[in-house]
């Protein structure tokens, strides 16, 4: 056999052998589990509350007419601003006027009827000192001097309900100067006007115990601005008063703004911040904006993340590690055993599921195990851990379908992982 020959055949001899090894470590590829992994480190987290919600003054008052009439005079329009005791509106006072000054009149006749019956009284004393001289005298009779009594008493009586009726009128004279006065209405606090629903010409209504009056005007006070916002059933055990919060107007885009939360509602609210029926259980939460715009105007639409928690320096996994499940479920059958079917987590003493959370640790054999861990903070896309897991250890986070899939000592195929910490193409 030539040299040649010989050459070629070990060629081929090498190719053949190259390719069943290839195969065979290609096939034994096919069985393991592509994931992607994680590696757990220490990082800032800070848990956030999503809420939404409108602006607010935090002082606003909503002038309404205490009398009824015509509105003659409107003198201020909407964004206007108004300082305290300025003038904002007038309504018809003919009416009131003219009451007003029939009742001072009624009083002054009241008046000139009081001197009448002083004279009247004082003369009635006069009579009945007379006659009582004479009847001591014995001039006159016993029934003369009980009628000059009569008289005096009688007069003296006249002049005293003519006192009452004197303040009666008084009374009724303030009561309508007071009607006459509120036709005039001055601004009750310095802000500006963020509502005029009337105009001139229309009648004010004023408000009785089953209907609400005519709001003529709405003045907000925005020095001090608040965020209304709805935060949902399950964030608020984690909001306190005094928490800080970052804002976004949608007025202004390019503008983040500072809070802190004031006042936390007691009970859920039955309309959202829209004015609509809310059928998710919501409560109100008042958070007050630092430093808010001048041109800044109540209804506007704001989102923002109240800070709850922060923790500096936290142990920190990805969310999409952690796995729920009975630990009995995570192991793997004996070589010659039928599969187990799908296990169920046996009930506890309560008649619960014995379920725990924990995540897959890739050791170095590159064989993965269930660890337990106990978690403690959310902060976007990470959770913290608090037990169960030490700076660096790689942990799969992925695919979902893997992770149903993994059972304890399964070997594993790391593939590129979805975020920073994730480990190379590499089995």
């Amino acid at each position: 056999m030539s040299t040649r020959v010989k050459v070629i055949l070990g060629i081929i001899l090498v190719a053949v052998v190259g390719l069943v090894g290839f195969a065979t470590l290609t096939g034994k590829d096919k069985n393991l589990v592509r994931v992607q992994t994680a590696k757990a480190e220490k990082s800032e987290l800070v848990a956030t509350v999503s809420c939404n919600g409108r602006v607010r003054a935090k002082t606003k008052v909503d002038v309404s007419s205490q009398v009824m009439g015509q509105i003659v005079n409107l003198a201020v329009r909407e964004g206007d601003r108004v300082k305290k005791g300025e003038f904002l509106l007038q309504i018809d006072k003919a009416q009131l006027d003219a009451t007003a000054r029939a009742q001072e009149s009624g009083l002054q006749a009241l008046f000139a009827q009081r001197d009448a019956d002083r004279a009247t009284r004082e003369q009635a004393e006069r009579d009945y000192a007379r006659e009582k001289a004479n009847f001591d005298a014995k001039i006159v009779s016993e029934q003369v001097l009980q009628k000059a009594r009569l008289a005096l008493s009688a007069a003296q009586s006249a002049e005293q309900a003519n006192e009452r009726r004197i303040e009666q009128a008084r009374a009724q004279l303030m009561a309508g100067k007071d009607n006459l006065s509120k036709t005039t209405l001055t601004a009750p606090i310095s802000g500006v006007v963020t509502a005029r629903p009337v105009e001139a010409g229309e009648n004010a209504i004023i408000g009785t115990m089953n209907n609400a009056g005519t709001v003529l005007l709405t003045i907000s006070d925005m020095s001090i601005v608040e965020a209304e916002m709805e935060v949902d059933e399950t964030d608020i055990p984690h909001v306190k008063v005094g928490q800080k919060a970052k804002l976004t107007i949608d007025a202004y885009v390019d503008q983040k703004f500072e809070g802190v939360v004031t006042e936390i509602g007691g009970s859920p609210i039955t309309k959202s911040a829209l004015g609509t029926d809310s059928s998710a259980v919501n409560f109100k939460v008042k958070v007050q904006v630092t430093n808010p715009p001048e041109s800044i105007r109540p209804g506007l639409s704001v989102s923002g993340q109240i800070e709850t928690d922060r923790r500096p320096s936290a142990l920190a996994i990805p969310i999409p590690a952690l796995v729920l499940a009975d630990e009995e479920s995570l192991k793997r059958a004996p070589k010659g055993k039928k599969p187990a079917p799908k296990p169920t987590a046996a009930p506890s003493a309560d008649g619960k599921k014995k379920e725990v959370e924990g995540v897959f640790v890739v050791k170095a054999d590159k064989t993965v195990e269930f660890r337990k861990v106990k978690t403690g903070i959310n902060a976007e896309l990470k959770t913290e851990v608090l037990e169960g897991l030490t700076d660096g250890e790689e942990i799969v986070v992925g695919p979902f379908k893997a992770l149903r899939q993994l059972k304890i000592g399964d070997r594993v195929k790391v593939e590129a992982a979805g975020g920073p910490g994730g480990g190379g193409d590499r089995s």
